[in-house]
């Protein structure tokens, strides 16, 4: 067990409890220096970055936690989430696709991978992965809203109609939010 890297690991995440985030860096770096191939302090630094708006930083941190442990879905799933924030769509396509191929039942990678087909057009395959995001997580509100958003710019009115219905079960204020964005189109 390599004391250094855990200390440090430790230290840092009680500074980023407390807001300290240029102490957290500083440990989190320590614990990467004290084994190089330690990828959860990697991703944390990342996560860390990603949450003071540098993503070019964050990204930097997530490719390296990936590089170490190719298998570790939750930097994949946060990379395909600073490239979505960087609009780099197809990267963020990409990770989040590697994401679900690492957890398939990863509800946030599949409301990802919407977003970012929704954004470069592809609203059929947006709708296929808002669906699976909306089957995993039946109460979130921003995935049956993407769907809808999704269906209403493939001009299907009916599906539209039944997200309108079974959102206002649970989420009125969507639900009215959703009705204002496609009330031209489905009366």
């Amino acid at each position: 067990m390599n004391f250094e890297q855990w200390k440090n690991f430790y230290r840092a995440r009680l500074f980023a409890i407390f807001k300290q985030d240029d102490k957290a860096v500083e440990s989190y770096r320590l614990a990467l220096a004290a084994n190089p191939k330690f990828g959860l302090a990697a991703s944390c630094l990342g996560h860390l970055y990603a949450s003071r708006g540098q993503l070019h930083l964050a990204e930097e941190n997530f490719l390296e936690a990936l590089r170490i442990n190719p298998g570790d879905a939750v930097a994949q799933f946060n990379l395909g989430f600073v490239y979505e924030r960087q609009k780099a769509f197809p990267k963020a396509v990409s990770a989040f696709e590697a994401t679900l191929a690492l957890n398939p039942k990863n509800d946030r990678a599949w409301y990802g991978l919407g977003l970012a087909h929704a954004a470069m057009g592809q609203h059929e395959r947006a709708a296929t992965a808002l669906e699976n995001a909306a089957e995993l997580q039946p109460m979130n509100p921003h995935a049956w809203y993407g769907l809808g958003m999704a269906y209403y710019t493939l001009g299907n009115k009916q599906k539209v109609v039944e997200i309108i219905e079974h959102l206002n079960r649970f989420d009125p204020k969507m639900t009215k939010q959703l009705i204002q964005e496609t009330s031209a189109g489905i009366q």
